[in-house]
Formats: C-alpha cells, structure tokens, sequence
C-alpha cells in the first residue's frame, strides 16, 4: 500500500519538530559540558534556534554565548567540535540520514538593539507620539 504524500504543511511542521529537537539536543550536550573542549566548558553557550532545510539534511545552528562575550572563540570552538556534534545528534535523533551542522552566530539581538535604537530617537518618536 503506497503511503500517502505529506502536505507542504505537514512537512515544515516535521522540519520545524526536527529542528526544535536537534536545537534541545545541541543546548544539553553544551548544558552538561559533555563536549571536552576548554573554551566551551568555560562559556555558557545558547542555542536560539536551529534552522533546517526541507529534506532535514542540512541543519543551520545559530549561538550565542551568554553576555555575548568571545564569540569569535566560541565560534570557532563550536566549528572545531562539529563531528562530534553531529555524531551525538544523529545518535540521539534516530533519522535515516544525520543533519550536517553548520554554527552561526545570532545577530537576532543586535538586530532588535538597532530597532529600538531607531525607535528611541527624537524624530521618530515625534512620528510615533498621537496628536
């Protein structure tokens, strides 16, 4: 019996359960210290979100360390680190096909710093006050 086609709905949901569960997996490896690697044990790293692609086989991880200090160290920590990471993710995640992980830095908050920056300022706030 043919199994039925999932739904493009279907399908960015499945994506967007994989991706929320590759980010949880990623956040306790990192949580625990379970990576050996001196510059990770010593940052408390986020991981804000993980982006997949729609055939689940590309996985984009996007981090941050707390305060937003080394980041670049962090990065390249995290880059260094990648075969162990997805070794862990795929045998935690049980999918045919394990993610390739790629660590990105989030600019979500710098990006929402330079928003209320531009909100804040005197000429815009005059645009934005009722009369």
């Amino acid at each position: 019996m043919p199994r039925n086609p999932a739904t493009s709905e279907q399908q960015s949901v499945r994506v967007l359960k994989v991706g929320e569960r590759v980010r949880h997996i990623l956040s306790e490896l990192l949580a625990r210290g379970e990576v050996h690697d001196d510059v990770l044990t010593a940052h408390s790293v986020s991981v804000t979100e993980v982006r997949m692609t729609p055939d689940l086989r590309n996985a984009a991880a996007y981090v941050k360390p707390l305060l937003g200090e080394d980041e670049g160290a962090v990065l390249k920590a995290l880059r260094t680190n990648t075969a162990f990471f997805q070794r862990e993710v795929a045998k935690r995640l049980g999918l045919k096909f394990a993610p390739r992980l790629q660590f990105k830095p989030d600019e979500s908050f710098d990006e929402a710093e330079r928003i209320e920056r531009l909100l804040s300022d005197p000429k815009v706030a005059r645009d934005l006050t009722e009369d």
